[in-house]
């Protein structure tokens, strides 16, 4: 009985050494946080259906005028002679963002678009605070003879690097990046990088220093405010407006 008594024992022991043995040579599974590794990425948004000027207002006013209309998905502005300026604005501010869209400009035509409106009665005009892509007929255009007045330069302070502006009865792309918090701006047309230039700064204080909007009160100075589209008298087309925050 006795000896019966130890074999167990011993089984018993062996057992229990088996599983230590085994338990201690096999590595534990590591505790693992659980982490969300996809970055939330920046999404493009419309800002223009292509059925509405939702999310768009008259410059210091409310409706949008009759010289801007909605034809085939297109919004088009075409003057009204003795009306006055009709340029239209975005109800909300941006900051840092990139902006694609498409422009046609008529014959001779001249327009553009800005960022950074600081909408305000004693501000007439959009681009009396918002600096300006150009928009242009280079060629039969007289600023098209001013190299800093040409179709995608920031108008008046950086000239285009290239010329890549397609002729008048097609669809220009244009895409703005500015981004204030790694001091960039950026100019794409057309699929082609053309302009680069600091958003703020010594190097954008220089830049305006040696423009026409030099002693312009406001120009410039918001890092917050509206992207519009200029009314300047001359027939111009946009489609597939989108923003992307940064």
């Amino acid at each position: 009985m006795k000896k019966i008594f130890i074999t167990v024992i011993v089984v018993i022991l062996a057992y229990a050494g088996y599983h230590y043995l085994i338990k201690k040579d096999t590595p534990e599974e590591p505790i693992v946080e659980q982490t969300n590794v996809m970055e939330e990425k920046p999404e493009w948004v419309s800002i223009f259906d292509g059925t509405s000027f939702d999310g768009w207002h008259l410059y210091n006013g409310d409706s949008i005028p009759d010289s801007w209309a909605i034809v085939n998905g297109t919004m088009v502005y075409t003057p009204i002679e003795d009306e006055p300026k009709e340029s239209i604005v975005t109800d909300k501010n941006y900051t840092d963002f990139m902006l694609s869209l498409e422009w046609k400009i008529s014959e001779g035509g001249n327009s553009g678009f800005f960022w950074g409106i600081y909408e305000d009665e004693k501000f007439e005009e959009p681009y009396s605070t918002g600096p300006e892509i150009q928009i242009l007929d280079n060629l039969n255009h007289e600023d098209g003879q001013y190299e800093t007045h040409r179709a995608g330069s920031l108008y008046d302070m950086i000239a285009p690097s290239q010329e890549v502006v397609k002729e008048v009865s097609e669809w220009n792309l244009c895409v703005l990046e500015i981004n204030h918090k790694t001091n960039t701006g950026n100019v794409w047309l057309n699929d082609v990088h053309i302009v680069n230039f600091e958003v703020n700064g010594e190097g954008w204080d220089n830049m305006v220093e040696n423009s026409k909007f030099k002693d312009w009160q406001g120009f410039g100075d918001y890092t917050t405010g509206k992207i519009g589209l200029q009314d300047h008298d001359n027939k111009v087309s946009f489609r597939n407006i989108k923003i992307k925050e940064l």
